[in-house]
């Protein structure tokens, strides 16, 4: 696919253990070309974990985009009415982002840009990671599955013997997934395995 004069919009949540593995993802958008708009979460705009800083992690998403980085409700609304989203990605999706999202709550910038881009129509792609998407958050999983214009990064369980709810997308297939969704198609197989054990 030709991403030249594409817009993406690129979400990050709170799996903050997965913030390494997507920002390469977000380089290979500017790298084909595409224009991609940061989008961020409460969580990863305020919180330091063992696996980086805040501070750390905005800069680098600054320094791959080019862009300031949309981190509020009030900035995140205009997206609506611009219909400025090509297509949308929340990878890492969280199952707190998942769940709100399944169940139409609007309280971060990321839920409000995914809002904004289901108003418009337009392809909204889920990279999941999450310890209970084979249990509580099935359901929303489920729901989310079967709303119109909404795509699934191809998933699996990422340790199934010390954590058997856990599912988690193939990170390195967002760009993949992004495309098929812009033809209005599901990027398959969706459920993989990700690891034997």
């Amino acid at each position: 696919m030709n991403w030249q004069g594409k817009t993406v919009g690129y979400a990050l949540t709170g799996s903050h253990c997965t913030l390494e593995e997507v920002m390469p993802q977000i380089k290979r958008f500017v790298d084909a070309g595409a224009r991609v708009i940061p989008i961020v979460s409460n969580t990863v705009m305020t919180t330091d974990t063992r696996f980086g800083k805040s501070d750390d992690w905005q800069q680098q998403i600054k320094d791959i985009t080019g862009n300031e980085i949309i981190s509020t409700i009030v900035a995140a609304e205009p997206l609506g009415p611009s219909k400025l989203l090509d297509v949308m990605v929340i990878a890492p999706c969280t199952g707190n982002t998942t769940s709100k999202l399944a169940n139409a709550m609007t309280e971060s910038p990321v839920l409000m840009a995914a809002k904004a881009q289901m108003r418009n129509l337009r392809p909204l792609v889920l990279a999941i990671s999450t310890n209970d998407g084979l249990g509580l958050n099935a359901m929303n999983i489920a729901k989310l599955l079967i709303t119109k214009n909404i795509y699934f990064v191809p998933y699996g369980q990422d340790a199934p013997g010390a954590k058997p709810n856990s599912l988690v997308a193939r990170m390195d297939l967002i760009m993949e997934a992004c495309e098929a969704a812009l033809e209005g198609k599901q990027l398959q197989p969706m459920i993989i395995e990700r690891f034997l054990y």
